[in-house]
């Protein structure tokens, strides 16, 4: 029976906890998943790490916003990246691009080679790239093991005709990890269309805050779609349901 490989995008140890318990294989740590993931605290990488044994990836984003870092940018990114090899995580997640919209390649493989022996997965990022097929040939020269990417679309699901052309090009070369809205109820399809290995999900819910008072006149959020008292942690069920439903689909085609 063919395996495909499932990563867990986490923001907290809890959501790390039910990924391993869920059967993942690898976890992206990250902070400020609303903002696109940004780089998680130091005691919440230390504290996962002593929590779960399955391959533990932070992602090394200093910031929200665009992928176009300054020097002092660049420097925190370098002392995470230490930092989380004195941690014994197993890689990190990267993503740095020029101002046209190129893989900084030179920054990238300078810190694929800081971050050695860990791993290293280039994020969607590569989705604001001009040119998918050159930015593929970039990431590949500069060192790293994967891609995360949603075909340049909102979702993997809508992109999937890139990720598959991606796949194909890529020869082996590199892994396509499809991820942006990957659910239980479409996984299949995208292993059907893409021909992926490996897919990328936050499999979570929103937990109901425990909080009995609640102020009606003010709002921390607002975001559309988002509770304002809701918590949102990673469902070990999920996990389980995503990897079967995906390990289904590869292995009746």
């Amino acid at each position: 029976m063919e395996k495909i490989t499932l990563e867990i995008c986490a923001a907290s140890v809890a959501s790390c906890i039910a990924a391993q318990e869920g059967g993942a294989n690898r976890i992206e740590l990250c902070d400020n998943l609303l903002e696109g993931g940004t780089t998680p605290s130091y005691a919440t990488i230390a504290l996962a790490r002593e929590k779960v044994n399955i391959a533990l990836y932070p992602i090394i984003r200093p910031r929200g916003g665009d992928f176009l870092y300054d020097e002092l940018e660049f420097e925190i990114m370098k002392k995470d990246i230490q930092l989380c090899k004195q941690l014994g995580c197993e890689g990190v997640v990267i993503g740095l691009l020029t101002a046209a919209g190129k893989i900084d390649l030179p920054r990238t493989k300078e810190l694929v080679e800081l971050a050695w022996p860990m791993g290293v997965t280039f994020h969607r990022a590569f989705d604001m790239t001009d040119d998918p097929f050159q930015a593929l040939e970039d990431v590949i020269a500069a060192g790293c093991e994967r891609i995360l990417t949603s075909g340049q679309r909102n979702t993997a699901a809508e992109g999937s005709s890139l990720i598959a052309d991606l796949v194909q090009k890529a020869e082996g070369r590199i892994a396509i990890m499809a991820g942006s809205g990957v659910r239980a109820n479409n996984v299949a399809e995208l292993v059907n269309t893409t021909h992926a290995k490996e897919y990328h999900t936050t499999a979570k819910a929103y937990i109901d805050s425990q909080m009995q008072y609640r102020n009606p006149n003010v709002s921390m959020g607002g975001i559309p779609g988002v509770p304002e008292y809701g918590i949102a942690v990673s469902q070990a069920e999920q996990v389980k349901l995503i990897r079967s439903n995906a390990e289904a689909a590869l292995n009746a085609g």
